[in-house]
């Protein structure tokens, strides 16, 4: 839905509580004392109580919303605008949209609900041919992080392999297309997408991710980096092709390629590279997420309300 259809399904608190009573009650609230399914709602003080042992429940308990005291109404509206936009917001920028007083609780609320979008992707594996890349992207340290013992600034090399920049492994489902493509689109249809924070960029390290986010008996098609020369003991198949030419090797890895300039665009716009080293795979989580989904529309925010309804969100 538009924003205009937003707030007119969601005027006030109230409605958003309804929202997400609702919800939770098509998930399935059980009691923790005698397993009952059944609840009344206690609109006092917005708790589900047992209409067996009369315990009672949070309508926050065991969801993303859990140990925050913030309306209702921020979580629905964060959850809108935060998948109603290809990019992304800051937090500052949402703040000021919900009017609030304080930077930080906002600040922690989104990073919550970017964590929701990291848990649910972990539940799926990539399969069939898949690109590999290595991205590098900006980030900052606390003043802390960067002190030396003489109270001096550490210095950093610049360049590739910067400990300024994040060593990001980029994983992405491509096949080729059968049907013609488009004018300027590449020849390849894009499936799923995975970025993943690395300490470093080794073999054993790049194995290690495969095997939790790639399923076994894909293909992988890489350029010739050291790192992946051992790919074939976690995957079934690996095809390395060398090209000097970046055009040549823009066709022959459209979509990694595309999806590292968008993700790093993305983040330059929005953030403007002023990343702490800590969330980078946090934000990554969010364009991966929405990347995924880009053809769910209107229902994108609606699983997104149904991830962060679950208890599993940490």
């Amino acid at each position: 839905m538009n924003l205009s259809e937003f707030f007119e399904k969601y005027p006030d608190e109230a409605s958003c509580v309804e929202a997400f009573k609702n919800k939770r009650l098509e998930l399935g609230v059980v009691c923790h004392k005698c397993g009952c399914t059944e609840h009344y709602f206690r609109k006092t003080d917005y708790k589900f109580e047992c209409k067996k042992c009369h315990s009672r429940k949070s309508l926050r308990a065991g969801t993303v919303m859990e140990q925050t005291n913030l309306p209702f109404r921020y979580w629905l509206i964060c959850i809108e605008l935060m998948t109603i936009s290809k990019k992304s917001f800051s937090a500052l920028e949402m703040q000021r949209m919900l009017g609030h007083k304080r930077y930080e609780p906002i600040w922690y609320m989104m990073h919550k609900i970017r964590r929701v979008m990291s848990k649910r992707d972990d539940k799926y594996q990539l399969k069939n041919g898949i690109e590999f890349d290595e991205g590098f992207f900006e980030r900052v340290y606390n003043k802390e992080d960067i002190l030396l013992t003489d109270g001096t600034e550490k210095k950093y090399k610049r360049g590739r392999g910067s400990e300024r920049q994040a060593k990001v492994l980029v994983m992405v489902e491509s096949e080729p297309s059968i049907s013609a493509p488009k004018k300027g689109k590449p020849d390849r249809k894009v499936g799923h997408l995975k970025m993943r924070v690395m300490e470093d960029l080794t073999a054993k390290s790049i194995n290690t991710e495969v095997e939790k986010c790639v399923n076994p008996a894909s293909v992988a098609l890489t350029d010739g980096y050291w790192g992946y020369k051992k790919l074939k003991e976690v995957i079934a198949k690996h095809n390395v092709v060398i090209e000097s030419d970046k055009k040549k090797a823009a066709k022959l890895f459209p979509w990694v390629n595309r999806t590292i300039s968008n993700a790093k665009r993305m983040l330059n716009g929005v953030h403007h590279n002023c990343i702490n080293a800590k969330y980078v795979q946090n934000y990554l989580d969010e364009f991966c997420y929405k990347f995924n989904r880009r053809y769910f529309g209107d229902k994108l925010s609606d699983r997104l309300m149904i991830a962060a309804m679950e208890s599993t969100w940490y």
